[in-house]
């Protein structure tokens, strides 16, 4: 289990394929495990094991958006561990714009398990500082490193649909390129 920054919070990471350490994070943050989890890489050939093949012009859509904090949500593999999905046929995945979350992710050669450093339902840290009150003796390495403590969690949208279901900020234009697609 890691702590290291992202766009906009600090976040809770494991290795997607390990059961364990994603029983152990869900139990942690304290999460209803029917919510899923989202995965980061530093390239979409990190995902692109996970996900379930989509038509060329959704996937040119969704690659105008990353890296960058946009989250989508796409059909998963059939083998993608129920802990990563939830309840859901899909899963929530981004490659991420942020440099140690990004180098994080290379270094460890796959796409790891991101989910804000909170209690479900707490608000999340931004410093390294609130990770170490929240979660000393339970994590087992933090990461170090900025976040933009202005920046909203990340935008949340369907793949298929292209249909935004967790609006935050005021990005007009990652909408109108959204929706130009389909």
């Amino acid at each position: 289990m890691i702590a290291y920054p992202t766009e906009a919070v600090f976040g809770l990471g494991c290795d997607p394929l390990d059961p364990g350490a994603l029983s152990r994070l869900v139990r942690l943050k304290q999460r209803d495990d029917a919510k899923g989890l989202i995965l980061i890489a530093s390239g979409f050939g990190q995902l692109r094991p996970y996900l379930a093949p989509i038509p060329a012009e959704i996937l040119a859509r969704i690659h105008r958006t990353w890296p960058g904090p946009v989250t989508w949500l796409m059909p998963a593999r059939s083998w993608a561990p129920r802990l990563l999905r939830g309840v859901h046929e899909t899963l929530a995945v981004r490659v991420t714009a942020h440099p140690v979350a990004s180098a994080l992710c290379r270094a460890a050669g796959m796409a790891i398990v991101s989910t804000s450093a909170n209690l479900s339902g707490g608000p999340p840290a931004r410093t390294a500082a609130e990770v170490r009150a929240w979660f000393d003796g339970r994590i087992d390495y933090l990461l170090d490193g900025p976040v933009d403590r202005r920046a909203s969690p990340t935008k949340i949208y369907d793949a298929l649909s292209g249909r935004l279901l967790r609006p935050v900020g005021n990005d007009e234009s990652l909408m109108r390129a959204s929706r130009s697609d389909g």
